[in-house]
């Protein structure tokens, strides 16, 4: 007897679809034969826009790919210019790099917990992620003047140095919060942006605890992950897998230690795998990891405070000019405009460049002619390799198994269909 299937469009307007995934689903009865993701409703041609743009121009649009890591997307994409360029960073300026990529890595796990577990069913772990979130973006605007898309990594560093003072609760909140609240909520303020982090840092370990107490010996937490998407060793390598979703299935891969960059090779931290390969050993793996991005962002202040410098290379073809000398020096205004409008030139050339970003390995290949503008940019976006393996980490499992692969895979489209 033959098997009557019948097909399901999942997306994209359903909540756990995660944006504008379209998946096409053939089932029998709630059973998965088949899952079919559809991309393309997203699409916004950031490619192509960036090669009618100069190198500085074109930097905001990789805040607006994977728009809960943006940092990350824009450390890449300043590395391979770089690389092109054949310019040397400051070492202030890696550190800083280093540091924001790992609150990235938080921002990002903590986003992906919250989500995951609210596709799942489970509703308070999101407000608690949301909680230490508003902290981190705190931290985001106090660099860059922005909570989201900050675009403060340059080619050469970093846009400006770190304040020295955070912006504080007005008395408004105090009316709102009462004075104990208040006071305490501006206790880790009165500092500079490197205290206000190193508090963070005192708390976040007690905060990543209140989500394993949730969530890691709950029984349907458990029945709703363990066994459920197994990818093995060798699959995971074969289907193009990096990052979480690769260490998840026991494979020992970190850029951060196989192919070092910045400063990374003189932090000490560890890399999380799983055993398994299942959603629940991902999970552990980006618990594990938040608490590996603590240690490194502790390290990294400590470094910073013991060690002023400069932030961002003093060869000014490649950085715009003091605005203190623009006051005073028709040049400085004339360099600055220039600056702005005409970018710089790159020599002929290819370069690759990737970092290991929260989702896995993102990269950025660059092709120039010689023009102020990239003849051709590739975005290798870790997301988009993931979602090729939905059908096969789905078929065998029921419609509900379906929101908890979509989960674990940690997908936001910005990256893949762009």
């Amino acid at each position: 007897m033959d098997i009557k299937t019948y097909t399901l469009n999942f997306g994209p307007q359903h909540p756990a679809a995660h944006g504008v995934l379209r998946l096409v689903l053939e089932l029998d009865g709630e059973v998965v034969q088949r899952a079919d993701p559809h991309i393309g409703l997203l699409h916004r041609a950031t490619e192509k826009l960036i090669e009618s743009k100069t190198y500085i121009q074109a930097l905001p649009y990789m805040d607006r790919l994977d728009y809960v890591s943006m940092m990350c997307n824009e450390h890449a994409y300043v590395m391979a210019i770089e690389k092109l360029l054949g310019i040397d960073v400051p070492i202030r300026a890696q550190y800083i790099r280093v540091m924001f990529d790992e609150i990235t890595r938080v921002l990002n796990h903590l986003m992906s917990l919250g989500s995951h577990a609210l596709d799942v069913g489970a509703m308070a772990v999101f407000l608690y992620a949301f909680r230490e979130r508003e902290d981190l973006m705190d931290c985001y605007e106090a660099v860059s003047g922005a909570r989201m898309h900050a675009a403060y990594y340059r080619p050469g560093g970093v846009y400006r140095d770190l304040p020295d003072s955070m912006p504080q609760y007005s008395s408004v909140s105090e009316n709102i919060h009462g004075k104990k609240d208040f006071e305490r909520m501006n206790a880790a303020r009165s500092g500079s942006l490197l205290d206000f982090i190193y508090d963070f840092t005192e708390r976040f370990p007690g905060c990543i605890d209140e989500y394993e107490n949730l969530l890691t010996n709950n029984r349907i937490w458990k029945q709703r992950l363990v066994g459920v998407g197994v990818v093995s060793p060798e699959r995971a390598k074969a289907l193009g897998f990096t990052g979480p979703m690769l260490r998840g299935s026991g494979v020992v891969w970190d850029l951060r230690k196989n192919q070092p960059y910045e400063i990374y090779q003189d932090l000490d931290f560890d890399i999380p795998v799983g055993v398994n390969g299942d959603c629940y050993d991902r999970y552990l793996v980006r618990i594990a990891e938040m608490r590996e991005s603590n240690k490194i962002i502790r390290q990294c202040v400590k470094w910073l405070r013991e060690n002023p410098g400069v932030v961002i290379t003093e060869n000014c073809k490649y950085t715009p000019p003091k605005r203190v000398n623009m006051k005073t020096g028709m040049e400085d205004l004339i360099h600055h405009f220039k600056f702005f409008s005409e970018g710089f030139s790159a020599p002929v050339g290819e370069v690759y460049s990737s970092i290991e970003h929260p989702k896995g390995e993102f990269g950025i290949y660059l092709l120039s002619d010689g023009a102020n503008k990239p003849y051709r940019v590739k975005i290798r976006a870790p997301g988009f390799a993931h979602l090729q393996s939905l059908e096969e980490m789905s078929t065998g499992h029921m419609i509900s198994d379906v929101v908890t692969i979509i989960g674990t895979q940690d997908i936001v489209f910005g990256e893949i269909d762009r």
